[in-house]
């Protein structure tokens, strides 16, 4: 562990370090390596794991997906003419996948990294809310266990750091558990959101491989076999408290993680909702939709005029370059610790950010900078949208606004006949069949995005913080580096969420995220 901690030790820490990364590709990942490259020039090596099938491959995807983005651009200016030079010596793509043991790496590449790393940081997974039971299981419970094997390989290991998720702790808002304080404590082996439940892990990986076979068997299409696994994964999340396959599959991975490491240096990230950058490299720089901003962009297009939240709950946000300044001084502050840390990075108990935060701002946002047609560039009207706080009441407005109107044009065929409302909607030129294919999409879409986010817009927890706090407190107000060229900032409190989400984030989402 370094003595004091500050800014200047924290870049320190990262000289000469042969660090490997999964899950450079994703946003967290980008933020993460940009900023140890610009903090840190003489960092040794970083070996970003991707998914590809050979390192020309790996390489072009670095390129392409990684060091060619927007927020390496104080990087490009710094280094001008050389940047390409430099980010060729200091990545190394490794062709490869956390699914398979060994990442499915050979042997020379395997006794090299076994030789130099000096830090694993886990951030890959699959974080799509209703994957497929067998591919999440795959990426997040089995990949925690391929990543824990390597690290045990490790000459010099001086820290594991594994990126998993505060919202696993967020169960179905039907199921109402897990509710108030929920503490900085790792989940133990067979631990679930239900009291008298039990998770074996191996009995799942069967149910997977049993399926498997059975949809084989019965020689399903790819869609049936699709269809199947999702609905398992759901199930399955559900019957032991989770609301979704993406936070039950990272909650076995981090348990088994903790049960597997032995006196493997450990620390545990669990970040709430990420959001846009904060500060740097590149305010409101934000990349894949998040939780929230699947919201923001359809009500930028006013295609959703209502929605299913409780203004009065705490959202539970925080950018993600506040994740990782923190990420970086856990690891400076654990390295070699024979001992295993869990970080909640989160907002909700510190500086807590309403529902109506984002609500508020999000109408000022639009009426100040109204949205443009897609027809014909004017502005669009904007109307300030309905939110319905409980289930029963969204559910009946819903009933009225869409429900009512699609059950009515089948009766009105079943009455009059096809052919006679045929010819009338030949006659108005379509419209009766537009608008019932408009109302049915309509339909289909909130309800996708009320089922994905209800467990999160009507959640009543709120994260403990203790750790994370100590670690603030160690730093108290050297966050700054003595040179000024960085910040590790990641206290919640400095934070104005009126002011972040109208001037930094909303408008980074329509920027990045709109089509």
């Amino acid at each position: 562990m370094i003595g004091e901690l500050d800014a200047d030790a924290v870049v320190e820490y990262f000289r000469g370090k042969n660090i490997l990364i999964t899950g450079s590709t994703g946003f967290l990942g980008k933020v993460l390596v940009e900023k140890i490259l610009r903090v840190q020039p003489d960092v040794e090596k970083l070996f970003l794991l991707v998914r590809a099938v050979d390192v020309e491959s790996a390489k072009q995807r670095v390129q392409t997906e990684v060091t060619g983005r927007e927020i390496f651009g104080i990087l490009k200016d710094k280094h001008g003419d050389g940047f390409e030079a430099f980010i060729e010596e200091k990545i190394c793509p490794l062709p490869g996948d956390i699914m398979y043991e060994n990442f499915g790496l050979g042997n020379t590449q395997l006794t090299g990294l076994y030789r130099d790393t000096d830090i694993i940081i886990n951030g890959a997974a699959t974080t799509n809310f209703f994957e497929r039971y067998d591919v999440a299981f795959d990426s997040n419970v089995l990949g925690a266990k391929h990543i824990c094997r390597f690290a045990k390989n490790c000459a010099k290991l001086k820290l594991l750091l594994h990126v998993s998720t505060g919202k696993k702790q967020q169960p179905s808002y039907v199921a109402g558990e897990q509710e108030g304080l929920l503490l900085e404590k790792p989940f133990l082996m067979g631990e679930t959101l239900k009291g008298g439940m039990h998770l074996d892990i191996e009995s799942e990986l069967k149910l997977i491989e049993d399926t498997r076979r059975e949809l084989k068997a019965n020689c399903s299409s790819e869609r049936a076999e699709k269809k199947t696994m999702k609905e398992l994964g759901l199930k399955r999340a559900r019957e032991f408290g989770w609301p979704n396959t993406y936070v039950f599959t990272k909650a076995i991975g981090e348990m088994l993680l903790g049960h597997m490491r032995g006196e493997l240096p450990v620390v545990i990230f669990r970040p709430s909702i990420i959001t846009s950058i904060l500060k740097e490299p590149l305010p409101g720089w934000i990349e894949g939709v998040r939780t929230i901003d699947s919201v923001i962009t359809a009500y930028a297009k006013q295609a959703l005029s209502f929605f299913l939240v409780d203004l009065d709950k705490i959202m539970d946000v925080i950018p993600g370059d506040m994740v990782v300044n923190a990420m970086m001084v856990a690891m400076a502050a654990h390295s070699e610790e024979q001992a295993q840390t869990i970080y909640h990075v989160t907002s909700s108990l510190r500086n807590p950010a309403h529902y109506s935060h984002l609500a508020d701002s999000g109408h000022r946002y639009f009426l100040h900078h109204p949205p443009s047609s897609g027809k014909n560039g004017e502005p669009v009207r904007v109307r300030k949208m309905r939110f319905f706080s409980t289930v029963p009441r969204c559910r009946a407005y819903m009933a009225i606004k869409y429900k009512l109107p699609l059950e009515v044009l089948p009766q009105f065929y079943s009455r009059f006949g096809f052919d006679i409302l045929h010819l009338v909607n030949i006659a108005l030129c379509g419209v009766l069949s537009r608008r019932y294919e408009e109302l049915s999409r309509k339909y289909n879409y909130v309800m996708h995005l009320i089922e994905l986010y209800a467990p999160y817009t009507l959640y009543n927890g709120c994260f403990d913080d203790i750790n994370t706090e100590r670690l603030r407190s160690r730093m108290k107000n050297k966050e700054q580096g003595r040179n000024g060229g960085y910040d590790f900032g990641f206290d919640p409190k400095s934070i104005d969420w009126d002011e972040y989400f109208y001037r930094i984030h909303i408008p980074g989402v329509i920027k990045y995220l709109s089509d």
